[in-house]
């Protein structure tokens, strides 16, 4: 008998990414403020003039506050650069499109399905946290939201990563 596994362990390369941060009043506002800046960026609005090329995950990186029991305004939405930009990436006309270096990153993933508001997520870190148990081999304050379509599908697959320590 074959399950869907609860979650899965992954390593991602260190690579360059367009980043863009917000703290607006919402987290759907924030990121989608973010995500248009950075389409903007893919489409046209670079150094090249010309359309980058979509890569899914967009990462949503998001951090809780002390007590953990509600998201902290900022957030960093973060695109990664086609394999052909990863040298030499184009300059965004937006200033607030920062192409950052990201180390090397080891992460427990869950899958999720339907909209990533403030809500849905700190239920979705809570059960995962019910699922893991007890351990410090991941961080608590920092995780990352990996959205892998169009935020108008209503039942579009996401992942919480929880993010292992070094």
């Amino acid at each position: 008998q074959c399950k869907e596994a609860a979650y899965e362990e992954r390593r991602y390369p260190a690579g360059k990414w367009a980043c863009v941060t917000k703290g607006e009043p919402m987290y759907e506002q924030s990121i989608s403020m973010s995500f248009m800046k950075l389409m903007r960026y893919i489409c046209k609005e670079n150094s090249v003039g010309c359309y980058l090329g979509m890569t899914v995950p967009v990462l949503n990186e998001i951090h809780l506050t002390k007590e953990g029991t509600e998201l902290e305004r900022e957030v960093v939405t973060a695109y990664y650069l086609p394999g052909e930009f990863q040298q030499n990436p184009p300059v965004p006309t937006d200033p607030e499109i920062h192409i950052t270096e990201r180390a090397p990153l080891r992460v427990i993933a869950r899958v999720f399905y339907g909209m990533t508001t403030e809500e849905t997520i700190l239920r979705e870190i809570s059960l995962f946290w019910e699922l893991l148990g007890s351990t410090d081999t991941v961080l608590r304050e920092t995780y990352i939201v990996a959205v892998y379509e169009n935020p108008s599908i209503p039942q579009r697959r996401n992942e919480i990563w929880f993010i292992c320590r070094a």
